[in-house]
């Protein structure tokens, strides 16, 4: 492991401290990702552009796509790449910004590094590759490759706090949606808006507790959440479909896509949902660590989710009259006498997956007020032994009155998973891009494992930007204007403190 991804290799823990690590991740990190299946098959199908047809080629296309979307971002890009290149144990955008800015000198923030891994080399005497002067001559000359740099940070930190606001209400407003095949249609309009954000509200008032204590309330919740789903999606397997696994195969993919062409493509932007929560393993890494992130992820949460996905996939593989399409997703392959349990364990873990990427939020934030990019805001340290666990007040708050301005304002999962997904996406997209440039200038890998890594996934991540795109207006347009106001509020923050930190060298 390099020197700038040893903030977290630094503090060694022993294996029972990285084991209870892993066990409050669960409650902190994974609650997002864990309750996409909640709503995945209902959006790949709710908007109209695929039908669940006899053949049922799209749903096992379907299931192949979350498969391998799942195996190869979060599992590969994000817990095997990504999770390594932390800055001093802090993750997120902002962290390989700051990362690139201090092996190359094209910081523009004052205490935002400039160089400072190049300086130190240079003092012990080592020369750089030669194969990394033409790149770091690049971005320490050009001033507008250097702004390029900091945009693309903080176009990523931006979509972050976006998805913060959006993924509680989408979480929230799918698990309680599940009262819909329990009460009539009229009971059900009245009911799901007031419930929803009442938890929210709920929600957000506990945060002050910390991530300590929030971890250890909610991490139950998620490991009986997980083994509900796994053994749901065991027996929808042997009961319906037990040869449902053939459709991992990658040539479901294929036959999907061409019997689908444009339909199906557009309902990418649904199925992109299954790895909401991804980006919050590499935002939430300052509060736990790098191995009990990873034992959580791929000995608890991964298993359980394919077990999930292709139990949902093996009921609707067998039924084909639905009363409504919206009726296609997790509580209808819920056995009936268990559904009303179900319920109740699908709104707790719910509010568990928001959980990952408020927290995810206040550590973007505070980097981004360490890096002089964001106004001055009340931090609170809230454990004593883990630096990285914080509470922002302010933040908090902000957060809450924009989520239930978006559940109120839109009332169905429709238009806030389109605008859910395409946040999601294009954080995905600019991590891509700033790990690229990590491997090749601070890991001094070559640079066609670089070229490797930006070509592989930001293909995929394309593939889905481009069908999230699609639905600007049908509820996209959010994140893109969240994204902006704050984007605004960074850039004359930034714009201020650099004017400020000049005029004091000038003076003195």
């Amino acid at each position: 492991m390099d020197a700038e991804s040893g903030g977290a290799a630094r503090r060694k823990r022993p294996w029972s401290a990285e084991l209870l690590l892993a066990y409050q991740s669960l409650g902190v990190v994974y609650g997002d990702v864990a309750t996409a299946p909640l709503y995945v098959f209902k959006s790949a199908f709710a908007g109209g552009d695929i039908e669940h047809s006899a053949g049922n080629e799209e749903i096992y296309g379907v299931l192949s796509l979350v498969f391998w979307t799942l195996t190869l971002i979060p599992l590969l890009k994000y817990v095997f790449l990504v999770l390594r290149a932390d800055d001093h144990g802090e993750g997120g955008t902002f962290a390989l910004y700051s990362l690139i800015c201090r092996r190359v000198r094209a910081g523009l923030l004052p205490g935002g590094g400039g160089g400072g891994e190049l300086a130190v080399q240079q003092r012990e005497g080592a020369t750089p590759a030669p194969r990394l002067s033409s790149v770091r001559a690049a971005l320490e000359r050009h001033r507008v490759l250097q702004r390029l740099l900091l945009l693309l940070a903080l176009l990523g930190t931006c979509m972050v706090i976006g998805d913060g606001v959006l993924t509680p209400a989408v979480s929230v407003f799918s698990a309680v949606s599940g009262l819909e095949l329990s009460l009539d249609n009229e009971q059900h309009e009245y009911i799901l808006l007031p419930v929803t954000c009442a938890i929210l509200v709920g929600l957000f008032t506990l945060q002050h507790y910390g991530t300590h204590r929030v971890g250890f309330i909610f991490a139950p919740i998620v490991c009986l959440w997980l083994l509900c789903i796994s053994i749901i999606g065991v027996y929808n397997i042997i009961h319906w479909n037990p040869h449902v696994y053939r459709a991992l195969s990658p040539y479901y993919m294929y036959k999907f896509i061409q019997k689908t062409q444009t339909g199906g493509w557009m309902s990418l932007g649904g199925i992109l949902l299954c790895v909401t929560g991804s980006e919050a393993m590499f935002a939430d890494l300052g509060h736990f660590s790098q191995s009990s992130i990873k034992i959580a992820f791929t000995s608890a949460v991964y298993p359980a989710l394919i077990l999930a996905y292709m139990g949902q996939a093996a009921y609707i593989s067998r039924h084909h009259n639905f009363e409504n399409i919206n009726h296609i997703g997790f509580y209808v392959s819920v056995p009936e006498k268990i559904r009303w349990p179900v319920l109740v364990i699908a709104i707790l873990a719910a509010i568990v997956g928001s959980q990952a990427v408020i927290t995810g939020t206040f550590s973007i934030i505070k980097q981004c007020c360490s890096l002089n990019c964001f106004p001055r805001v009340k931090i609170v340290h809230t454990s004593s032994t883990v630096h990285g666990q914080i509470y922002i007040p302010e933040i908090n708050w902000i957060l809450m009155i924009l989520c239930l301005a978006v559940t109120i304002g839109f009332r169905d999962t429709k238009h806030l998973t389109n605008a859910q997904g395409l946040a999601i996406i294009t954080v995905m997209l600019v991590t891509t891009c700033l790990m690229s440039l990590v491997i090749f200038l601070c890991w001094n890998k070559n640079i066609v494992y670089s070229l490797g890594f930006l070509f592989f996934f930001g293909a995929i991540e394309v593939l889905y930007f481009s069908a999230s795109l699609v639905k600007f207006r049908e509820g996209a347009w959010v994140p893109i204007t969240l994204s902006f106001i704050f984007m605004m509020v960074m850039c004359v923050w930034h714009y201020g403190t650099i004017t400020l930190w000049y005029n004091k060298e000038v003076r003195f």
